[in-house]
């Protein structure tokens, strides 16, 4: 059945002088919420079921809708604070936490490596310490995934990952939201990857599958993505009866593909080895000839910041380019993160039908 938002609030905007457009969901009926993430550590997509990550998003669309299309204050966070660890600089990360954990009533402290230098100036494990003792939670991108691993080992309150080296996480939540509700469900869709075996692609394999998603990811030869999160995401699509398809060649991962992704081939801390990438990437610019081959109802993501060697100004600004949307997104999914591990709080919106 059609949950259909957009006669309700067309009718309250004109009352108010106000027009704005709303995404279609297809939702069930409502369903007594059974799912418990509140002390959690988020790390990687991989410690959560398929429910889990669903629920994230019914939640990050329950907040959008209330927070922005409604117009309520939804002070779920407060007197709650947030540490936010920054090894490296960053603009949909840093902008969406601190945002997003104040709009919901929340104090966020940004840390970076002048004010806390992970395991150099005090130990991790005396770092974990000291943070626990005065924040509920901490939001940390870092370079090492080992260093969010101790960190979650040693504290005890709840470690969330803003970015690492084998996983990225809250962006693959972003991504999701995004395609839900710009296709009504997730299920049976196609995603195309073009581009580095990295943290963006690692995290999609980690659940992808849950959703009932293909993959069809295309990376240079020796950029494939690690070989133990390709056995485990073998693994994913066997047991959800999915396809994961890994290839060197960039059209057949863009053949019948719903969604082509990309992001940047050169990630921090790899600067040294920009003209050897920009070398081995060669033929991975994607184009409206990659999407020629794709299927009918294509769409295009990519996480920002984007270089034009990576797709061209036609695919990027192009409508079918949802990349602007997916950047907004940032704020909604973390907030459902940030409330999800720290509150009971359960949605109001109808549950969507993934």
């Amino acid at each position: 059945m059609l949950f259909n938002l957009r006669i309700l609030l067309n009718n309250a905007a004109f009352r108010n002088g106000h027009s704005f457009v709303v995404r279609n969901f297809r939702c069930g009926q409502p369903l007594q919420n059974k799912v418990q993430l509140k002390g959690r550590d988020l790390l990687t997509l991989k410690n959560f079921t398929g429910e889990e990550i669903k629920y994230m998003l019914w939640l990050s669309a329950d907040l959008k809708f209330r927070i922005k299309q409604k117009g309520e204050y939804l002070p779920l966070l407060q007197g709650k604070s947030l540490g936010m660890i920054f090894e490296k600089r960053s603009t949909r990360t840093r902008l969406s936490t601190e945002t997003g954990f104040a709009l919901l009533g929340g104090h966020p402290c940004f840390l970076t490596t002048q004010d806390i230098h992970l395991g150099v100036n005090e130990s991790l494990t005396d770092t974990a310490r000291v943070l626990s003792s005065m924040t509920d939670a901490v939001l940390a991108r870092v370079y090492k995934q080992s260093d969010l691993d101790t960190l979650a080992k040693e504290a005890s309150i709840p470690i969330i990952n803003g970015l690492s080296d084998l996983y990225h996480p809250i962006q693959i939540l972003a991504d999701y939201l995004t395609l839900q509700e710009h296709y009504s469900s997730l299920k049976g869709l196609t995603l195309s990857w073009i581009g580095d075996g990295n943290n963006i692609l690692h995290s999609i394999m980690m659940s992808a599958a849950k959703f009932g998603m293909h993959l069809q990811a295309a990376t240079p030869k020796g950029y494939e993505p690690d070989p133990s999160v390709t056995k485990l995401a073998e693994q994913y699509a066997k047991e959800n009866g999915t396809k994961l398809l890994l290839t060197n060649d960039p059209l057949e991962a863009a053949h019948g593909g719903n969604v082509l992704i990309t992001d940047t081939w050169i990630s921090m801390g790899q600067e040294e080895e920009k003209k050897k990438r920009l070398q081995a990437f060669q033929g991975y610019q994607v184009t409206m000839k990659t999407a020629k081959v794709a299927a009918s109802d294509w769409t295009f993501l990519h996480c920002l910041p984007r270089k034009p060697e990576e797709v061209d100004d036609e695919v990027f600004y192009s409508p079918r380019s949802l990349v602007f949307p997916e950047a907004e997104n940032r704020k909604w999914t973390i907030m459902a993160v940030m409330v999800s591990l720290l509150t009971d709080y359960s949605p109001q919106l109808q549950k969507p039908k993934f």
